[in-house]
């Protein structure tokens, strides 16, 4: 039996940004887990203007071909776990974007939430991410990895290297998310 597929999705799309660190992090960490087949997702790469669909998502009757080619992407997951700073308190609008272009693609599926940032770590922006992800379905997890002052594991050469109580954050983060993958697979059948 084949594992399922989590897609680390890397939030940030701003030009500079050091998140793309975190999220090459979370992605060795669940390889490392062995739970899953693991693809890392860089929204930078995905290209997306700003929703630019004549249709509703729910209709999934995409014209774009960005739009069917991030459709790909995402139908191809089992489950998440999103990446991503906080800024002014809230998601970054290249992730909303993101999730806003699809609809059903999200559904019944598990995500893990690793916000990074300063003092706060984050954690505004994934109280933000939780009822937009709830309104798809998506599944959130308890568990979590929340990184406050993040630049402070990254070095000089741009690799993150998380501590002990991270790497136990993401593990049981890992742990969950396998859990509820296993029982969301059945309902998306």
């Amino acid at each position: 039996m084949s594992r399922p597929v989590l897609q680390v999705i890397a939030g940030s799309t701003r030009p500079g940004r050091k998140g793309i660190a975190v999220a090459r992090w979370v992605a060795e960490q669940a390889e490392a887990h062995g739970g899953f087949e693991v693809e890392l997702v860089d929204l930078a790469d995905a290209g997306l203007p700003v929703l630019d669909e004549p249709n509703h998502p729910r209709l999934g009757q995409y014209t774009k071909e960005h739009t069917k080619a991030w459709s790909a992407t995402i139908s191809r997951a089992d489950a998440f776990v999103f990446v991503f700073p906080e800024y002014n308190h809230s998601i970054p609008g290249g992730l909303k974007n993101a999730i806003d272009f699809l609809f059903h693609e999200w559904a019944d599926k598990a995500a893990g939430l690793v916000s990074y940032g300063g003092v706060s770590a984050g954690t505004r922006s994934a109280a933000a991410l939780k009822p937009v992800l709830g309104a798809l379905r998506v599944v959130p997890v308890v568990e979590a990895a929340t990184i406050p002052f993040f630049t402070q594991f990254i070095d000089e050469d741009g690799v993150f290297t998380g501590n002990a109580e991270l790497q136990a954050g993401a593990t049981a983060m890992l742990d969950e998310i396998a859990r509820l993958t296993a029982g969301l697979q059945t309902v998306r059948r």
